[in-house]
């Protein structure tokens, strides 16, 4: 079994394109793969341990994600996958899988917006500047085809350390904003990366029409469950046991909408959540391109020394 470690990973630098097309590909793939809902552990102090599952028969590979978040811990998330060939069993890779965690999250967010926000859209505002966020815009400010105004929030410096890693991107206008207030109201596009609140970020009022609510973690807009006209996801059986489920208006799988358009935006006042939370088919899928790039390299490997007898006991 191959070790395939961080700094492997981020030697190969994987291109914008190349995070975009995979993740494109798993959509429209969804209905050839096996994908259980995850079993999520949580511990007080907003701690988790998520155990995400599947198998992706176009690739014949399957495998497990398990992703955690320890807020005392640098950085608080952190997570590993291992793969498996599907057809015999054998174990190919144990990878670390936060670079990967971290681009098909950004990935799916920035398809999402492609997908689901108005034409012409002017007004974007980010929330939460973890590496989610870091890797949102890496993406997003490359595929930007006209100038757009965009809102951080301020939390400590992180506002500031964000707008000077982007300074370069000149089809972008950076504004920090304090409030959550500013930060919403008239923005056609609220990206959210926050991994931890009790608290719902804006009130009914502050969502003009026609704007994109994408929150990677899902957290923070429970309150737009209630009114929004639409709601977009990555997968129904995953957001069945959201407290509003029942009361959502309307709801459709992204993998539906790429393939059937009529099934996403209609005009330009329909306000639409993107829930998106995390599938582990596309970090399997990443994995496994990546295991591919890797595979004839010389790398760590480890032997388990299983059992070769049928009856061992």
């Amino acid at each position: 079994m191959k070790i395939i470690d961080f700094e492997m990973i981020k030697n190969l630098n994987l291109s914008t394109d190349e995070y975009m097309e995979w993740t494109k590909q798993v959509f429209l793939d969804k209905k050839n793969c096996q994908l259980p809902p995850k079993i999520s552990m949580k511990k007080e102090g907003h701690i988790f341990i998520n155990v995400m599952p599947s198998i992706i028969d176009s690739l014949n590979v399957a495998g497990v994600k398990i992703v955690s978040r320890y807020p005392e811990r640098k950085p608080a998330l952190d997570s590993q996958i291992i793969l498996y060939d599907s057809n015999t069993g054998q174990n190919l890779a144990l990878l670390d899988g936060n670079i990967i965690t971290a681009y098909r999250t950004a990935a799916v967010a920035v398809l999402a917006i492609e997908t689901l926000a108005i034409e012409d859209y002017k007004n974007v505002a980010i929330i939460g500047l973890g590496n989610i966020a870091y890797a949102f815009m890496n993406i997003f400010s490359k595929r930007i085809k006209d100038k757009i105004n965009l809102k951080v929030y301020k939390y400590k410096d992180q506002a500031e350390r964000f707008l000077e890693r982007f300074q370069h991107c000149k089809n972008i206008n950076f504004n920090i904003v304090d409030n959550y207030e500013d930060l919403i109201k008239n923005s056609d596009i609220i990206v959210s990366c926050v991994t931890s609140t009790d608290i719902n970020f804006g009130k009914d009022e502050w969502f003009k029409d026609g704007c994109l609510v994408v929150p990677i973690h899902t957290l923070g807009f429970q309150n737009c469950d209630l009114f929004f006209d639409k709601f977009i996801v990555d997968d129904i059986g995953h957001v069945q046991g959201f407290k509003y489920f029942d009361k959502f208006k309307e709801v459709h799988e992204l993998s539906e909408v790429l393939t059937n358009k009529d099934l996403g935006r209609k005009d330009n006042k329909e306000k639409i959540m993107a829930y998106n939370i995390g599938n582990s088919i596309f970090d399997i899928y990443f994995a496994k391109k990546i295991y591919d790039m890797c595979k004839n390299e010389k790398t760590k490997e480890i032997d388990l020394k299983a059992p070769q007898e049928k009856k061992w006991v």
